[in-house]
């Protein structure tokens, strides 16, 4: 994963995005479905139809960058909502690349007070 200066803010698009769209098509769409600034610094997540491709448009302030990552096998948790958009932190867009369930983690060790 991409290391995120602090205060980046992660944003779902809700819904689906047609895949042909590249750095142009993606920050029209930020700027219109979304009403959010695409040179802002923040990171703006959409997903295929599919749902084992998404893309990933962030502006590092000198350019844009545009991800993509398709899952060989399963499919990319996405919200119910097909409009709009849905924060995430830095550690759940990282489980959200990983095709890990990002809305309910679970620890697999018992914490320390436990014992």
């Amino acid at each position: 994963m991409i290391g995120l200066p602090a205060g980046t803010r992660v944003w779902l698009a809700a819904g689906f995005t047609d895949m042909r769209s590249g750095f142009n098509g993606l920050a029209a769409k930020v700027q219109t479905a979304l009403a959010e600034d695409p040179y802002s610094g923040h990171v703006f997540v959409f997903r295929g139809k599919r749902g084992d491709l998404i893309k990933v448009l962030w502006w590092t302030g000198d350019g844009l960058c545009l991800l993509a990552k398709r899952l060989e096998r399963g499919r990319f948790i996405w919200p119910q909502a097909t409009e709009g958009s849905v924060a995430l932190s830095a550690a759940q867009l990282s489980m959200l690349l990983e095709g890990i369930d990002w809305r309910r983690p679970e620890r697999t060790q018992t914490p320390l007070s436990a014992f």
